[in-house]
């Protein structure tokens, strides 16, 4: 994985929340929280795996949910963030966090009704592994979301120290082909790259989505999306 003993260290857990979704960002936190939600709602019940949970954003909010969850990770110093974010929304009661590989996830085939992974594509040096892995021990559904090829976020992307896989479509159809998924659905979005959004004020932010979600929706929004999230199912 791209950048694994950067993401592993106690202080890179202890600001990552802090670096991303502050300022402008709180509006690609927003936008993430709702593009899981109305992929996996209604929660009750649902047995679901997060993988690459990082600090349990979505993992407790699930919970809260009512969903059965257990969010996996590389970093135990995420996950002691994400222990800690449960506690404090009193959820832990409601989900379990794991230290593990996403390359072999230590669960039997069909275990979960759903599993899901948020920015962990743009790191995966081995995508067909992990989403085969992905799909192996979901009974249903899989989503996950990638970073476009052709678009702004191949600008930003020259400018990261690690850099970050991108995906055009094909690249993602190939994949889910491989893993044996079928394509239930999908959406596009943020013609701004993320890092865009993380250097700017809330008010100055909320002015720029607000003609970034215009182009949105017009016949230009899907080929200039930097963001896609996929919905998927086991065939």
């Amino acid at each position: 994985m791209k950048g694994a003993e950067w993401y592993q260290a106690d202080d890179v857990a202890e600001e990552y929340e802090d670096k991303r979704f502050s300022r402008g960002g709180r509006l690609i936190d927003q936008r993430e929280k709702a593009a899981v939600m109305r992929a996996l709602s209604p929660l009750e019940g649902k047995r679901v795996l997060e993988i690459a949970c990082g600090t349990g954003r979505f993992t407790a909010m699930l919970a809260s949910e009512g969903a059965d969850i257990v969010g996996l990770d590389i970093s135990e110093a995420m996950l002691q963030q994400g222990r800690t974010k449960a506690q404090r929304l009193g959820v832990d009661d409601h989900l379990e966090f794991m230290r593990g590989d996403a390359a072999r996830l230590p669960f039997p085939d069909d275990h979960f009704d759903a599993v899901f992974a948020m920015r962990f594509f743009h790191l995966a040096d081995t995508p067909a592994s992990f989403l085969a892995e992905m799909a192996r021990v979901s009974k249903s559904q899989v989503f996950f979301d990638t970073f476009n090829r052709f678009s702004t976020r191949s600008l930003y992307n020259a400018l990261l120290p690690m850099g970050s896989r991108l995906y055009s479509e094909t690249e993602v159809y190939r994949l889910l082909d491989g893993a044996g998924l079928q394509l239930e659905g999908s959406e596009h979005d943020f013609v701004l790259p993320y890092g865009f959004y993380r250097k700017i004020p809330d008010g100055v932010a909320q002015a720029f989505r607000t003609v970034d979600s215009a182009i949105g929706r017009t016949p230009l929004g899907r080929p200039l999306a930097s963001v896609s999230y996929w919905d998927v199912r086991v065939a």
